[in-house]
């Protein structure tokens, strides 16, 4: 199995150290042909208003949002990457780049600014231990619609959630030595 991290902008080797850490062959996706490569794909942090137009200037928008509503490709969004894969951003510039690929309405810098960044325990579905998160100008999830399972949560909304062959989190587990949630994106790899 092969996955990519979208190296556009953001922690691009972070993502790819922790998904070697999960056994699989992890690659930097900057075009059509690198994807075509990839089961899964990471859209790292960033900034997301130049994410989503360089996806869309480079070619990636098309087959991103082909292949993963068809099945044959998985997607994790970290942070700006949550924003990217978001079917609505409530306060985004009027034409806000998105992919539009997740039943979910997101705020962008919903924590402030880059200095009210924080670190926080998290209740993650599905493990039993609590899971380190880094939140760095991070947004939030107001709203998921029922075919998403939603993860984590905290005070101010939904931090973590999943539908089908996408998963999503607000929240940087590549800035951890925690590999859980890789892992996890590894399990829905697999699964396509």
């Amino acid at each position: 199995m092969k996955i990519g991290v979208l190296s556009i902008q953001g922690a691009v080797s972070e993502h790819l150290k922790h998904l070697e850490q999960c056994s699989v062959e992890a690659v930097p996706v900057k075009n059509n042909h690198s994807l075509a490569e990839v089961d899964g794909l990471v859209i790292p942090g960033g900034e997301s208003t130049t994410i989503g137009k360089l996806i869309e200037i480079s070619g990636l928008g098309a087959p991103i949002r082909e292949r993963s509503k068809n099945g044959t490709l998985a997607v994790f969004g970290t942070c700006a990457g949550l924003v990217l894969m978001a079917g609505a951003v409530v306060d985004g510039s009027k034409d806000q780049p998105r992919l539009d690929l997740m039943n979910t309405k997101v705020k962008r810098n919903a924590f402030g600014r880059q200095r009210e960044s924080f670190e926080t325990e998290l209740d993650f579905k599905g493990l039993e231990a609590p899971l380190p998160g880094v939140f760095i100008r991070s947004p939030i999830i107001m709203e998921a619609g029922d075919d998403v399972e939603i993860l984590a949560s905290l005070p101010e909304g939904i931090v973590a959630a999943r539908q089908a062959n996408l998963l999503a989190t607000s929240f940087h587990p590549e800035l951890t030595g925690d590999y859980r949630v890789h892992r996890l994106f590894v399990e829905i790899c697999e699964r396509l």
